[in-house]
């Protein structure tokens, strides 16, 4: 487990318990939080899961045989949902369940591994589940509980031949197991309470036999589970409260949504498919998140956030084949849902007096008052477009345009691990009428990974904005123009094209890792968003960057334009509904272009060779709301010339959308 992780895990409870805490007083002191009676409740938890694995392979080939006990510890979340009922006695009884799911990173589901000097063999877990009896005692705000029942773990295990170099594995194996452990809960009014719990769960000797090789890998895991999370009781009567924006340090704010995105196109003109091509013959595919969002006000001005995630899915072509990809929601591919924690940071806001305004409720935004003039610093994990790029008209694939050369400037290539995170710092200086803003981030250590690169005195992050507001003809406007620069590991593109004209059994993809080394990569975008009438609003962006190395965390695109319009249903009598049309060219450098001519790949492009053509997107979108807080999209996009290969395209892509906001 990274430091990172462990860093993530201790503020989250720290700052849960620094949040209870203030409000202990006012919760515990009356005698109204007795509870009686039964109920349902539902929620999600975070947690750190360690301990130890036991493992034992045995091959016939050569009778070698390594058994050995490593560690294991990794961060996961999940969802839990139950009933419990307390007596007048306050003795509680009760029932839940829960399915838990490991860190996107690819080491977090490895739970046990071995070699001989013939085979490598490990077992990955997909998710973990339990159904547990409650039993506790409920003293007025509290309630302490001992918890325990059976455990699932789904499983899979695979082998290497160090040999052949051949794989072989099972699709899935679902152990049983126990599981007990304790816990304390904390009601924070009426419907919301906290809790922290332990678990232990044993996972007795079971094994697996390889079919292609006569080999056995067996495996026993005792493992240890600490966790908090916070559940919602239905049915309950919501506590009166005192208004949001006078609410003081310890009050909090959840929030949630989650996005359902259905994809696919028919076949496509494709003389030929590359490692990186969408597949010429068509497909569908479909992405599913699920975002927490808590936020606690700390002190005056000082705020918390923490952002859990749940993420499962595929993206066409596992999220290649265009530099304008027209999933917006697709990131990595995930057969089972994976946790991440993607927004972690603390929020500073200074104010420097003079006329205030009124801030609604949103997600990563608590409600309340603040100074127009005002200096914002804020530090931790997040999203670099949480801060920076923020167009009001094609800003957020989840509620409007998808395509990402429609939703960003689609020629900034932000630091970002693989799901489109960083840790940084960012300060802003906001005026009436204009702001301006600046950030230092880390960066992956190379393209595409999830490690960070923690040399940030040599190889990080930097972005720079100002932003203009203005009002032509009494309807708002903003420009915004961004620069930035990015210092990595990565590759040169004329580098590899040279090694590899060199070296003729080779092609640029095999090369360009010999010419990694620390580069900077620098460039810009200027963004316009003008409000038309009240129910249309217009958009567009320019961005480029130099084009001469690698890309390191978004999508291959050197240069964009973009632009569109957003028409409200006002007129029609559907204020709720929108329509989006947009459209955007992208384009690489000549170099390249060249390298991808060369057979080299990047981080979603790469057809294994290239007749050089922009290309071209075009979206439309109705979304229709059919009750608060719930829309459902229809989206259409062209992309001519996908991936910059004018042999094949163009490509027609149909999706469906549905989000709730909670």
């Amino acid at each position: 487990m990274t430091s990172f992780a462990r860093t993530a895990l201790g503020l989250a409870i720290a700052t849960l318990v620094a949040a209870v805490q203030p409000v202990l007083p006012a919760v515990a002191q009356t005698d109204d939080t007795r509870r009686s009676g039964g109920s349902f409740y539902a929620g999600a938890h975070v947690g750190l899961m360690f301990g130890n694995a036991t493992a034992t392979l045995s091959d016939p080939i050569g009778i070698s045989s390594q058994s050995a006990t490593n560690p294991y510890g990794a961060l996961f979340g999940g969802v839990q949902a139950g009933w419990e009922y307390v007596f007048p006695s306050r003795l509680m009884l009760g029932i839940e369940a829960d399915f838990s799911f490991p860190n996107y990173e690819d080491a977090s589901k490895v739970l046990s591994y071995r070699a001989t000097p013939t085979g490598y063999a490990s077992e990955e877990y997909e998710w973990a589940a339990s159904l547990r009896g409650r039993v506790g005692y409920d003293i007025g705000a509290w309630t302490s509980y001992l918890t325990g029942g059976i455990a699932w773990m789904s499983t899979r295990y695979s082998r290497i031949d160090l040999t052949t170099g051949n794989e072989d594995g099972n699709p899935a194996n679902v152990r049983v197991g126990y599981t007990a452990g304790a816990g304390l809960d904390y009601r924070l009014d009426s419907r919301w309470s906290a809790r922290a719990e332990y678990f232990y769960t044993n996972f007795n000797l079971s094994g697996f036999v390889f079919g292609s090789f006569p080999s056995r890998y067996d495996t026993q895991y005792d493992l240890h589970r600490v966790r908090i999370g916070l559940n919602y009781r239905f049915g309950e009567v919501e506590e009166k409260k005192t208004k949001q924006d006078d609410r003081g340090p310890g009050s909090f704010e959840f929030r949630g949504q989650t996005v359902f995105v259905f994809q696919g196109y028919p076949p496509i003109n494709a003389p030929y498919d590359g490692t990186n091509s969408l597949p010429g013959v068509g497909q569908s595919r479909e992405t599913w998140g699920t975002s927490g969002f808590l936020g606690v006000r700390l002190w005056a001005g000082g705020e918390f956030y923490y952002n859990p995630e749940l993420l499962q899915g595929y993206g066409v072509a596992l999220t290649t084949g265009a530099g304008g990809f027209p999933n917006g929601e697709a990131q990595r591919a995930f057969p089972y849902p994976r946790y991440n924690t993607s927004r972690l940071f603390v929020r500073q806001t200074f104010g420097l007096g003079g006329e205030r305004e009124k801030v609604e409720s949103d997600l990563g935004q608590l409600a309340g008052e603040r100074d127009i003039s005002r200096i914002t610093v804020q530090a931790g994990k997040f999203a670099v477009q949480d801060v920076f790029d923020n167009n009001r008209y094609a800003n957020d694939p989840r509620v409007d345009f998808l395509n990402w050369s429609l939703w960003s400037a689609a020629a900034f290539d932000y630091p970002a691990d693989s799901v489109g995170f960083s840790w940084g710092i960012t300060a802003e200086l906001n005026q009436p009428d204009w702001a301006v803003r600046g950030g230092l981030f880390l960066v992956a250590n190379q393209p595409g990974t999830d490690v960070y690169d923690l040399a940030v005195l040599s190889r990080n992050g930097v972005v720079g904005e100002l932003e203009m507001r203005y009002r032509p003809f009494d309807r708002a406007g903003t420009t915004r123009l961004g620069v930035w620069a990015t210092s990595a590991f990565t590759g040169g593109y004329a580098d590899a094209v040279a090694l590899a004209n060199a070296n003729t059994s080779l092609t640029a993809d095999d090369t360009i890792a010999w010419t990694r080394q620390t580069r900077t990569k620098y460039g810009f975008y200027f963004s316009i968003d003008q409000e038309i009438t009240d129910s249309i609003g217009a958009f567009a962006r320019f961005s480029w960057n130099d084009g001469r190395s690698e890309i390191l965390a978004f999508t291959d695109i050197d240069g964009s334009i973009s632009g569109g319009v957003t028409i409200k249903g006002d007129s029609w009598n559907r204020p709720g509904d929108t329509i989006g049309i947009g459209g955007a060219i992208n384009s690489v450098s000549p170099s390249h272009a060249a390298y991808l001519a060369a057979g080299g790949l990047g981080l979603t492009v790469g057809d294994g060779a290239l007749t050089y053509a922009p290309e071209y997107v075009a979206e439309a979108y109705y979304s229709l709301r059919l009750t608060r807080g719930v829309f459902v999209t229809a989206d259409y996009q062209y992309l001519g010339n996908p991936a910059y290969n004018a042999v094949r395209g163009p490509a027609h892509f149909f999706s469906g959308r549905l989000m709730a906001k909670f």
